[in-house]
């Protein structure tokens, strides 16, 4: 697997943006869903609603191959004409994700096998084991085929490969579990330093052979090897990344000039998007938010903001989202008049390069037939279109930051895929621990105080910040703890928060006591864990202000660290819930507990000020303020009002008309309509 060249890969999306002229716009359009004569009208409306780019043939392998061998690609010349026609390029996807019947019931080797012994059912999508010699073979002869026969077509403009991989996450049939024994043997090299990595010494777990190892299945008696356990997961997205990457190859072997992605799911647990960024040319995003939330531009900004982290700022693809309702919940309540705007522009402030659904026209057939989308049962006289279409006419007039990069975070936040496989794993102080609950819940207050934030690998290069912030980072292998550390020797301001620098990369426990890998960084040494039992908290105390500590507690004792917060009952009443240590010329701060909100905001944004951190605009609450850099320079401030009331912003000097032609401010007073967005371009002397 030979991962593409990151200047090859901004080439290829220079190209792209060329050619569209201005941001993507556009979704999922699947026609093999509707008689031909309904494609005409298609591709009129997508013109009227400003349509530039389509997915096309994401679930499409049985309609392209209905038998063995027997191949129909009329359908889809006549389709890629038809767009080519009417100036809409096309995403043409490799229909893997939905293995045909045929596969199935001729190869039902190729169906994946849970935790539980049981063979997955055709039925739905993503119903193949990755680590299928068949299922790759036909999976690299319709790629293959697909290749040759579209290349140089006009509407070809980018590759997506599979959809939203995995299928089931983890696979246990022989297949798989035979492509486990030889990934671990090419990892370990010898049985015995599986065995020392594994620690199988415990309840005699001890193995003279990789063929003595199987899957870690659900059947067992007490609790799983959780070393065994972590490693089947790195396993599992391994076998993954392998089936994108063949497909990949293939395609690039025919069409070197053009992109190649895949659709991530934001913050995804089974997949470690940094590895996996790595190997495409841009970076792409499926996100849904509840509309009804009232939350859910927060968790769209995390998912935003780790989304161009992943291939360090570089713009994004949002390519799937809702115009409405997306099925996956019990009870899905129509989009407030007016959101569509807000959410989908969020994307835009923080990097995208693109505003994409899924999908063009709603089903009438199928699972998601009652999933919102860009053109709605209900046709051109609905809310949702006239929405649809007001925003992908007015997208044009922000073409000029397409290629640009969000403006530059001083704060980072330490996002690692293998220490959130680790720490939710059972047999720990407390399995309630939730990762990206942990995460959220640091983000929230930057979010909330308008401070640009990027996510970064412990081992990143951390040297253009002034804050970290680490949400519980259980796992961290040495070189990752002493970069961590080094940053704060070298004068930056770190933010902690516990079960943080408990085990190696093999999940062992550090000797010398707790946080192992940062007792010398934080000064202090955690004498026990003592979580809360759910709904049980206890008092606390900040800066003299009451407080409520929940979910956990450290039992801290001082070793040169100084106690910001403190218990204010229960047995450790008295005793540090939160520590500072001055360590070299920086400083980390270390939460013994989850504080609520209000103590939470206090202690983090009083880090960001000590560290220097300069937040975008102080905003009225629900309002977000984020800079844009455009492609060929100068800075655009997005002014979003999330809120169903009108706000007014204070502007800072220096800024321009809107660019999206709102009403002009009263002096430095901006007032914003419900849901209404601003980008306002900023003097370059500011």
């Amino acid at each position: 697997m030979t991962s593409p060249d990151p200047a090859d890969s901004r080439d290829r999306m220079r190209r792209l943006r060329a050619r569209l002229g201005t941001l993507a716009f556009g979704g999922d359009y699947n026609p093999e869903q509707w008689p031909e004569e309904t494609w005409q009208e298609d591709v009129r409306l997508m013109r009227e609603a400003g349509v530039n780019l389509v997915s096309v043939g994401v679930f499409s392998w049985g309609r392209l191959e209905p038998r063995p061998g027997v191949h129909r690609f009329d359908w889809l010349d006549r389709l890629l004409d038809l767009l080519a026609e009417h100036g809409v390029a096309v995403n043409l996807a490799t229909p893997t994700a939905a293995p045909p019947a045929w596969l199935a019931h001729e190869h039902p080797e190729t169906l994946p096998v849970d935790a539980d012994g049981q063979r997955v059912a055709f039925g739905a999508r993503q119903h193949y084991c990755p680590s299928s010699p068949v299922f790759r073979h036909h999976a690299a002869d319709i790629t293959r085929r697909l290749a040759e026969r579209y290349a140089g077509h006009p509407a070809l403009a980018m590759w997506h490969i599979g959809n939203e991989y995995p299928g089931l996450a983890y696979c246990h049939c022989e297949v798989s579990a035979a492509h486990f024994r030889r990934w671990l043997a090419e990892r370990y090299g010898t049985v015995d330093a599986l065995n020392e990595a594994w620690g199988t010494a415990f309840w005699g777990q001890h193995y003279d052979s990789f063929d003595w190892i199987g899957t870690p299945r659900n059947r067992l008696l007490g609790g799983p090897n959780p070393a065994h356990r972590l490693d089947f997961v790195r396993f599992s997205g391994d076998a993954s990344l392998a089936c994108f990457a063949a497909e990949r190859d293939i395609v690039r072997g025919y069409t070197p000039d053009l992109p190649v992605g895949t659709n991530f799911m934001g913050g995804f647990k089974n997949l470690d998007y940094w590895r996996w960024a790595a190997e495409e040319d841009v970076v792409a995003i499926d996100v849904y938010p509840n509309s009804w939330d009232p939350e859910g531009q927060i968790h769209s900004a995390y998912n935003f903001d780790l989304m161009r982290s992943l291939r360090g700022g570089e713009p994004w693809l949002l390519m799937e989202s809702a115009t409405g309702p997306n099925v996956q919940r019990r009870r899905n309540s129509a989009r407030p008049a007016g959101q569509l705007r807000p959410r989908s522009l969020q994307a835009v402030a923080r990097g995208a390069d693109s505003v994409m659904f899924f999908q063009w026209r709603e089903s009438r057939v199928g699972a998601e037939r009652f999933h919102s989308a860009m053109l709605p049962h209900g046709g051109t006289r609905t809310r949702v279109w006239r929405e649809v279409r007001e925003l992908g006419n007015e997208l044009p007039r922000l073409a000029g930051l397409a290629g640009g990069r969000a403006a530059a975070a001083e704060t980072a936040v330490v996002w690692d895929w293998e220490s959130w496989w680790a720490v939710e794993l059972p047999g720990h102080p407390s399995v309630d621990l939730d990762f990206r609950e942990r995460v959220l819940a640091h983000y929230r207050p930057l979010w909330h105080a308008n401070v640009p934030v990027d996510f970064v690998p412990p081992r990143a290069d951390l040297s253009g910040y002034r804050l970290l912030v680490v949400p519980s980072l259980y796992l961290v292998d040495d070189a990752g703890a002493r970069n961590l550390t080094d940053f704060v020797r070298d004068g930056g301001h770190l933010v902690m928060s516990y079960f943080s620098g408990i085990v190696d990369e093999h999940d062992r426990v550090r000797a010398g006591g707790h946080p192992g890998a940062f007792r010398e960084l934080l000064g202090l040494l955690v004498e026990e864990f003592s979580p809360l039992q759910p709904g049980e908290t206890r008092g606390l105390s900040h800066a003299g202000r009451p407080g409520v500590a929940g979910e956990w507690q450290d039992v801290i004792l001082l070793d040169g660290a100084e106690s910001l917060a403190e218990y204010t009952e229960g047995e450790y009443r008295g005793r540090p819930a939160v520590t500072r240590h001055r360590f070299g010329t920086g400083s980390a701060t270390y939460l013994g507990t989850s504080p609520d909100p209000a103590t939470m905001s206090a202690l983090l944004l009083d880090a960001a000020r000590r560290a220097g951190v300069t937040p975008v605009l102080d905003t009225p609450e629900g309002v977000e303020a984020v800079r844009r850099r455009a492609g060929d320079g100068g800075d655009h401030l997005f002014l979003l009002n999330h809120t169903d009331r009108p706000q007014e912003v204070t502007l800072p000097a220096g800024t321009g008309p809107d660019l999206l032609g709102g009403p002009p401010p009263e002096g430095d007073r901006l007032r914003l309509t419900p849901y209404q967005v601003a980008v306002l371009p900023e003097a370059a002397d500011r």
